[in-house]
């Protein structure tokens, strides 16, 4: 490719309402241009990205024995109303009706689809396994569109579909695309890692999210330095401490506390430290009962220096679809605002749950459900019954391992692939059976797998930047290589030395693009650091004098000197390693 026939666009600033790094560098680079609140063009040098993500995607996916298809964007409503997501979704689903007044969804994902395809083709066992995948257009109506192509309303999904006869079989299948994942994420050249996760609303048994590590990305990851264990956050286990629970040595005091409502004030009042105080968090669940709604409230209880972990939270028997409690709620059942909430004598009764590590504790701090004041000297049994006790709490740095070989740490990482053990979660609400070997039919076992195509772009970057611009993996590079001749259009030497190179590196497959514009040194390089292909190759005629190029990495601090017959031959060496 020749810049003159290419489109570059670069911008010295970055619009106003980029935040993040990636959205920044991405629209300097003239990758991305805005339309919409949520939704971009895809650039020129932005989708010679996203096509070369696509392709290491499409080779991977294929090599794993999954059969590409293509299904459609707009989805009718019917599909999604068997298997209940049409209401449950909520406003992430963008719904559309047609000329008739037919409802239809767009699609940000693809499981009943992909079930009805399978249920009306599959009727055997003998059919069975089978995989299908494609790389297709999602749209979620996000509330807040925001970080560039992050968290954005249109995307690119790659997401593929199991389908097996039983459950190992389904376990295969998913270790087989756990694998793939683990090949095209190092094709990438990203450093990344794989997390056990919480299935969310997508429903099933099992599920690992798959992270690109930066230290900007949204999510905690939890990891044992020490052994192969990692969750995110919102699955990492928090064990119970180990021993006996020390006997009660103080007194239950109610205690002042003016205006203190918060657990690490009243430490500071008191003088001790925050572990030993608990915080109180008072949820609601409505049921309805007779065509009337009725209300539990439930108080869960933190150590002080702990957060709820609300995913865990919903796994407590009876807190499924737990909500907030309004303040009005708490006052009726406390007596008092929140700031004070205790477990000891609310006014109303209340469903105790205790995180084990608060159950674990004597004499500690808690609210005494009267305006500025706390009880110390609390304990269990003598002044609170034993309450159910539950993992509730986000596990933190120093913990100990669940696997019993260490401690935990926690880094940052952006999700972009998640793969998921479905089980029958879909086939049981659409009916999608086969016959087995006596003829009976039977539910198919489903898993499925998703990457985030265009997210990987915001995330590569956002791990591999500098203050000069973008630093992309050769591998999904716009480009490879750059040749930067000073001169070109002056120059005849430097003219014939170019063209020869350039045609050497293209006969050789490598993915080339020389800078024919006729810029100046200094903005040509800016150019090209800032759009981050990872070599450059420098032609002047004061080289060419000495028998000499220079090559330099992109994140190399200075040049290389190279006889220009070897070039192409340690260009390719380099591209190799």
């Amino acid at each position: 490719m020749r810049a003159s026939r290419f489109f570059i666009s670069t911008l010295k600033e970055a619009p106003a309402d980029a935040e993040i790094i990636s959205h920044q560098l991405m629209m300097r680079a003239g990758m991305i241009k805005r339309l919409g609140s949520g939704i971009y063009t895809y650039m020129p040098m932005g989708l010679r990205v996203i096509r070369k993500v696509e392709n290491i995607v499409r080779e991977e996916m294929n090599r794993a024995g999954a059969i590409e298809l293509l299904m459609p964007l707009v989805q009718p409503a019917e599909l999604w109303q068997e298997t209940g997501r049409w209401d449950k979704m909520g406003p992430e689903l963008m719904r559309v009706k047609d000329r008739h007044g037919r409802d239809f969804a767009i699609q940000p994902t693809s499981e009943e689809v992909i079930t009805d395809v399978v249920r009306s083709e599959i009727k055997s066992y003998k059919k069975l396994p089978v995989n299908f995948y494609h790389i297709q257009t999602k749209f979620r109506d996000e509330r807040r569109p925001r970080f560039g192509l992050m968290r954005g309303r249109e995307f690119t999904m790659k997401d593929a579909y199991s389908f097996d006869r039983d459950v190992a079989g389904m376990q295969q299948s998913y270790q087989v695309m756990y694998d793939a994942y683990v090949r095209i994420f190092n094709r990438f050249g990203l450093q990344f890692r794989a997390v056990a996760a919480d299935n969310g609303a997508i429903g099933g048994s099992g599920s690992h999210e798959f992270h690109v590590i930066a230290d900007t990305g949204e999510d905690a990851l939890v990891y044992c330095p020490q052994s192969d264990y990692a969750a995110n956050m919102e699955a990492a286990e928090a064990l119970a401490p180990t021993g006996v629970r020390a006997a009660a040595s103080a007194d239950l005091v109610k205690t002042a506390t003016p205006g203190k409502s918060k657990c690490e004030d009243v430490a500071a009042l008191l003088g001790l430290p925050l572990a030993a105080t608990v915080k109180s968090i008072v949820l609601a669940v409505d049921s309805e009962e007779d065509d009337k709604t009725a209300t539990q409230i439930w108080l869960l209880l933190l150590r002080g220096d702990h957060e709820l972990n609300e995913v865990k939270a919903t796994k407590v028997p009876g807190l499924a679809n737990f909500r907030f409690a309004s303040e009005a709620e708490i006052v009726d059942h406390f007596g008092t605002p929140p700031g004070y909430l205790g477990p000891v004598g609310p006014r109303k009764p209340v469903k105790i749950v205790a995180d084990r590590t608060v159950v674990a504790m004597s004499d500690f701090v808690c609210g005494a459900n009267e305006p500025g004041f706390h009880y110390t000297g609390a304990n269990w049994e003598r002044d609170i019954a034993e309450p159910l006790v539950a993992d509730l709490r986000n596990v933190v740095a120093g913990d100990p391992s669940p696997d019993g070989k260490g401690d935990l740490a926690i880094q940052r990482g952006i999700e972009v692939g998640h793969v998921f053990q479905l089980g029958t979660r879909y086939s049981q609400d659409m009916q999608a059976t086969y016959l087995d070997e006596t003829g009976k039919p039977q539910l198919m076992q489903m898993g499925c797998y998703g990457i985030g195509v265009t997210r990987i772009l915001g995330a590569a970057i956002e791990q591999n930047f500098d203050d000069k611009g973008i630093i992309w993996p050769a591998s999904i590079a716009p480009f490879e290589v750059v040749l930067c001749p000073m001169g070109y259009d002056r120059s005849e030497a430097v003219k014939a030395e170019t063209d020869r190179l350039y045609q050497e590196l293209l006969d050789a497959g490598v993915d080339a693009i020389l800078d024919d514009r006729g810029e100046r040194p200094g903005a040509m390089f800016a150019d090209w650091e800032l759009i981050g292909v990872p070599h450059r190759i420098v032609i002047g005629e004061r080289g060419l004098k000495d028998g000499k190029l220079e090559y330099q990495g992109r994140r190399d601090a200075e040049a290389t000197s190279v006889p220009p017959a070897d070039m192409a031959v340690f260009m390719k060496a380099r591209l190799a390693a």
